[in-house]
């Protein structure tokens, strides 16, 4: 990749090499990784803890769209947690714990699934809240969920992000 350095007929170019490409990038992911992690752990911290209490006392578990919401995401913090590890493995070690060519398949395999899971999950507890608050109103219950789909669509767009990252690996820097 050129870049220009400079203004006017003195225009320096200079080159950057696929060494400081590939930093880049793995830093992204580190970044992106961790964001998932922290993200997911949001979600699924709100929605566990989403209890009221009195005659209606309500759980999110008594509801399938916000168990698989919740499932998708403890599936989703596992995962992204077992990267982060993948990542400091290699920072202290400098060795990768899977092969390159399969550790690039399964990035790229497990993001895009993961990702969608997400956003089905997302948008399945989305609807299930608006359909609570178009009949029953808003409270703490709904307030706290919304809060927990939230981190969970944010969760998707890092691992979308990612899934862009882990493609580009495997279609252009695998050897």
């Amino acid at each position: 990749m050129a870049e220009a350095v400079g203004g006017g007929r003195g225009k320096v170019f200079r080159v950057e090499s696929g060494v400081v490409r590939r930093a880049k990038i793995w830093r992204a992911e580190v970044v992106l990784r961790v964001l998932e992690v922290a993200l997911c752990l949001v979600s699924i911290s709100v929605m566990a803890a989403d209890k009221t209490s009195g005659w209606a006392g309500d759980y999110f578990d008594r509801y399938q769209e916000y168990r698989y919401c919740f499932s998708v995401n403890v599936i989703s913090f596992a995962y992204s947690t077992l990267q982060v590890f993948s990542h400091i493995h290699y920072m202290i070690w400098k060795r990768h714990v899977i092969s390159i060519p399969l550790s690039y398949s399964f990035d790229f395999l497990l993001d895009q699934v993961l990702a969608y899971l997400l956003m089905s999950a997302s948008s399945s507890a989305a609807a299930r809240i608006d359909d609570w608050t178009s009949m029953f109103g808003s409270d703490m219950f709904t307030n706290m969920l919304i809060g927990s789909i939230a981190a969970s669509f944010a969760a998707f767009l890092a691992f979308a992000i990612s899934s862009i990252i882990s493609a580009f690996k495997l279609f252009s820097l695998n050897p």
